[in-house]
């Protein structure tokens, strides 16, 4: 990923990105970080590691700087990322963890500057005998996620494209998020949200059967 591009998805909230395409890979909102208040970008690594943990090493032990460790995990009851994988995928410069699966260790995994993202806690580790693939195309959270596909996540939630898909995405953003900005400057103001969006038209007109999109009204 372009540092450039790397740059404004990391001060761009995922909101706006999604409103720009409603189209974007969204994962289900049972993917939680263990710690509130971060925000992750990078360049998907992706696991299958089944009920078994020993794969996830590996992909460790294969990651660069910047890389985000996607994992399906295939519902496994334990967990397959502690305290001791954060803290080395921390020092390898990860971007941060996605886990389709459950962690432990969450006092100290929070403490971390790394982001984890996951499913839930467990304080039971699965196994370490099985190797299985990295770096193919895998399900997480519901969405499908290939090998160098860029991974942007925040509080609301986590989205996956491809840098090209994020590069058009980055100016419709922009533009949505200095709107909604210039309508919370007049709202402070004292005008009426309403006001400001054509929202009887747009009823009205869906009311007729008529196509029509819910707008902002900024021209003044």
């Amino acid at each position: 990923m372009k540092d450039a591009l790397k740059e404004e998805l990391n001060s761009i909230s995922t909101a706006a990105l999604a409103d720009a395409d409603k189209g974007l890979r969204v994962m289900d909102a049972g993917l939680r970080p263990v710690t509130g208040g971060q925000r992750m970008v990078g360049t998907a690594r992706t696991v299958r590691c089944g009920h078994d943990f020993l794969t996830v090493i590996t992909a460790l032990d294969q990651s660069e700087p910047g890389d985000v460790l996607v994992v399906d995990t295939a519902q496994c009851p334990r967990a397959v990322v502690g305290e001791l994988f954060s803290r080395e995928a921390q020092r390898r410069g990860l971007a941060g963890l996605v886990i389709d699966g459950l962690v432990r260790d969450t006092k100290a995994v929070g403490s971390l500057s790394l982001p984890v993202w996951s499913r839930g806690f467990c304080p039971c580790s699965a196994t370490t005998t099985a190797l299985r693939e990295t770096q193919i195309e895998i399900r997480c959270g519901g969405v499908s996620v290939l090998p160098g596909d860029i991974v942007v996540a925040d509080d609301d939630g986590i989205l996956v494209a491809t840098a090209l898909e994020f590069e058009r995405l980055v100016p419709l953003a922009r533009d949505i998020e200095r709107k909604e900005a210039e309508l919370c400057r007049r709202m402070a103001a004292g005008t009426g949200l309403l006001e400001m969006l054509n929202y009887r038209e747009h009823a009205n007109a869906l009311a007729s059967g008529e196509e029509s999109r819910l707008a902002f009204r900024l021209e003044d």
